[in-house]
């Protein structure tokens, strides 16, 4: 966990259920949530084993605190990147948020020739993170599931397959969209107030999501051929329990289809917008390790999906690579 018990400490109103204290958690998320993506930016640059001057464009993506300039300026500034590069900066849009940067980031990479995009998701959960209340439920629900985390991922079109500059993909962007559910506009919901963030998850959020998802799924595959869930790989944000149980059901899919979604739950928590590539990430090397074909457990096909407050669903169509 990145918020410390040293933070804690130095920042006690934090702690508390309800006392005035959104000050000191803004002041801690300006300065941490870049540093925490400046960690991981530096380990997705290491392994794509390019210079950093490559890097055309940077994504951004938090719900924790906001400033101008952004927490994309100050990454620029900590990762020394060149002055003009493109930044795009996406705030508050909850757990969804991996799912919009992946989508911006594959039309930047295939309308502007060369381009090399990096995105980065960063959260830390003290906009929201406060003592227990008997009365607050969701409050609790919260601080039982999420986690702090960041993840980062260069995408790119027509790598570079030879020579020195060699770049090895570990996934296609095939396909994306974006859905809202119906009748679902106040299932999910979060508020600043002088005690931080307060955020409402209806108990009806496994159901809006379950009962909605094959229809998602019928437009992304059926261009495809595949109506056979079973047969693609599953990266799926792990919001909770519930909601994997609930989507596994509806859909008759095999218990493994959630098994990485469930590991990075258990390990990690909901982290937000850096889940699904948290998932990416364990997925590939999960691969390798039980020595399969493709970084996508040995299949071809694969599907993303983020969800979020709105109740939005963040669709991917992913094609995996041989290993």
């Amino acid at each position: 966990m990145y918020l410390t018990e040293k933070i804690l400490k130095e920042n006690p109103n934090i702690c508390e259920d309800m006392a005035s204290s959104f000050d000191a958690r803004q002041d801690i998320a300006i300065m941490e949530v870049p540093k925490l993506g400046k960690e991981a930016a530096i380990k997705a640059i290491k392994e794509w084993g390019q210079p950093k001057s490559k890097i055309t464009h940077l994504i951004f993506c938090t719900s924790s605190g906001m400033e101008m300039p952004g927490a994309d300026y100050r990454l620029t500034k900590l990762l020394g990147l060149g002055s003009n590069v493109k930044r795009y900066m996406i705030y508050q849009q909850g757990c969804f948020a991996g799912g919009i940067g992946l989508r911006l980031a594959k039309d930047l990479a295939e309308n502007n020739k060369g381009a090399r995009v990096l995105m980065v998701c960063s959260e830390i959960k003290v906009l929201t993170f406060r003592g227990p209340s008997e009365t607050n439920l969701d409050n609790l629900v919260g601080q039982a599931l999420f986690g702090d985390g960041a993840a980062a991922v260069i995408i790119g079109s027509d790598p570079i397959m030879q020579g020195v500059d060699k770049e090895k993909p570990l996934f296609e962007l095939a396909w994306t969209t974006q859905t809202i559910l119906p009748d679902s506009e106040r299932a999910i919901e979060a508020n600043f107030y002088e005690v931080g963030m307060i955020f409402h998850i209806s108990k009806d959020v496994p159901k809006h999501i379950s009962n909605n998802i094959e229809n998602v799924l019928i437009e992304a595959f059926k261009p495809l051929g595949i109506s056979d869930y079973n047969s693609i790989f599953w990266i799926t944000h792990p919001a909770g329990p519930a909601i994997l149980d609930e989507v596994e059901t509806k859909l008759g899919l095999k218990p493994e289809k959630m098994e990485v979604s469930r590991y990075v739950l258990s390990e990690f928590g909901n982290m937000s917008s850096p889940s699904v590539l948290f998932i990416l990430d364990q997925m590939r090397k999960k691969s390798k390790e039980d020595a399969l074909t493709t970084t996508g457990e040995g299949l071809e096909w694969g599907v993303l999906f983020g969800f979020g407050p709105g109740i939005t669903v963040e669709t991917v169509v992913l094609r995996s690579v041989a290993i």
